[in-house]
């Protein structure tokens, strides 16, 4: 006989969730692109500030009743709340499946994807999708992981440089942003990784189009300016 699991209840902190939104904040958020259907307006840090104080821990349980539940808000506790471990691709690809803004979507991978088993195979995956804020969480997570995976070879970034090259002229601005973002975050490991990304970047530059030309120009000078050189060259 299968054993049936507890649902948490989460109605307490929808209410503490309503109660410290407001409208205010939502607006805010709405002027920086931030427009998801169901918000109470609370901000993040008010959120780790309930965390704490709730004495909540990671909860796989939890985290999927959060997420169901629709809210930003909820949303967004449940990608800090969630086990990565036990995160796998259906559910990857189901929560990919319901980003509305580019906050839950970096949000997800900043705090939680980048630590799931399948990171790298969703990263390389979600770069070629065609939905926005899918093909936005390959490239997110590629520069997530440039900046988080310390131990990993240089030659495990190749492929997404790859992909940012393939992809650089995608005009949809929450795509071309963490286009550009995953160039420079790669260009900015190492210093072979800085030299392929510029090569990149000049490549892409030569496509053409208004959007590639806007992803290798911004890579460009932050990746040959000096504070980069200089800090990648003390590590010889």
């Amino acid at each position: 006989m299968s054993v049936k699991t507890a649902v948490p209840d989460i109605v307490p902190l929808i209410e503490a969730l309503k109660a410290a939104g407001s409208s205010r904040n939502v607006e805010g958020m709405a002027r920086y692109g931030i427009r998801p259907a169901k918000v109470f307006g609370v901000p993040l840090s008010i959120m780790r500030s309930m965390i704490r104080e709730e004495g909540l821990k990671r909860d796989h349980a939890l985290a999927a009743a959060l997420w169901e539940s629709g809210w930003h808000e909820t949303r967004m506790l449940a990608v800090l709340l969630d086990e990565p471990k036990r995160v796998d691709g259906a559910q990857m690809e189901a929560w990919a499946a319901q980003f509305d803004s580019w906050a839950i979507c970096d949000g997800a991978c900043i705090h939680l994807f980048r630590r799931a088993p399948l990171a790298w195979e969703k990263t390389l995956e979600w770069c070629g999708r065609e939905r926005e804020y899918v093909k936005r969480a390959g490239f997110a997570l590629a520069a997530t992981l440039a900046v988080n995976a310390k131990n990993e070879p240089d030659s495990r970034f190749l492929p997404l440089l790859e992909a940012v090259e393939r992809e650089a002229d995608d005009p949809r601005n929450f795509v071309k942003k963490a286009v550009n973002w995953a160039l420079r975050s790669i260009g900015k490991r190492s210093l072979e990784l800085n030299s392929l990304a510029i090569a990149s970047a000049n490549r892409i530059a030569g496509q053409g189009g208004l959007s590639a030309r806007g992803v290798a120009n911004g890579a460009l000078r932050e990746l040959t300016g000096r504070e980069v050189q200089e800090r990648l060259g003390s590590r010889r």
